[in-house]
């Protein structure tokens, strides 16, 4: 046993010296990896296949809409909703919508008719809204940085290619149609 020791001493210290290369590796993996995380591209990618980080999407959008995929009977849309702006009163009678915060805090409303907004909840991070066709909905941004989410109506609500750099001009859009 006694010879085993120094050659067990000998192993030791080489594989202590290796430890840091091997963090150094590690590190370098990380950063490779960083390097290679997918460029955000805001535009509408049609109803072609589409892998996306949503997170990333959403957090880099700085239109009030962007329409970033339509199909024929869904569509998703990333929006930035100033501080103290609204996505506006409206409803939708054919289609049925999914909103997540992905940063921020809101004040949602929902009722029968515009007059009667009977439903209210504040929503932040990661909460999710789920809006019934027929049914009236804004939300307002209460908190104090841009609300960023994205909503996906089921069928498409905007045409294809849609952009709206600010609530005006999705105003304009709605006003035209």
């Amino acid at each position: 046993m006694r010879k085993l020791t120094p050659l067990i001493t000998v192993i030791l210290l080489v594989c202590s010296a290796c430890e840091p290369a091997a963090e150094k590796k590690q590190e370098t993996i990380v950063d490779d990896i960083k390097k290679v995380k997918e460029e955000v591209i805001l535009k509408d990618h049609g109803a072609n296949p589409l892998v996306i980080n949503i997170e990333d999407y959403t957090l880099e959008n700085q239109t009030f809409r962007t329409a970033i995929w339509t199909g024929e009977h869904l569509q998703l849309t990333v929006m930035s909703i100033p501080v103290g702006s609204e996505v506006g009163l409206e409803v939708h009678y054919d289609i049925e919508q999914f909103l997540r915060i992905e940063d921020g805090e809101a004040k949602v409303l929902m009722g029968d008719s515009e007059d009667e907004l009977t439903f209210e909840r504040t929503a932040g991070d990661d909460d999710v809204i789920l809006v019934p066709a027929g049914k009236w909905h804004n939300i307002i941004n209460i908190g104090d940085e841009p609300l960023k989410l994205y909503s996906i109506y089921a069928k498409p609500e905007h045409p294809y290619r849609t952009v709206h750099l600010t609530k005006e001009d999705s105003d304009a859009d709605h006003h035209d149609h």
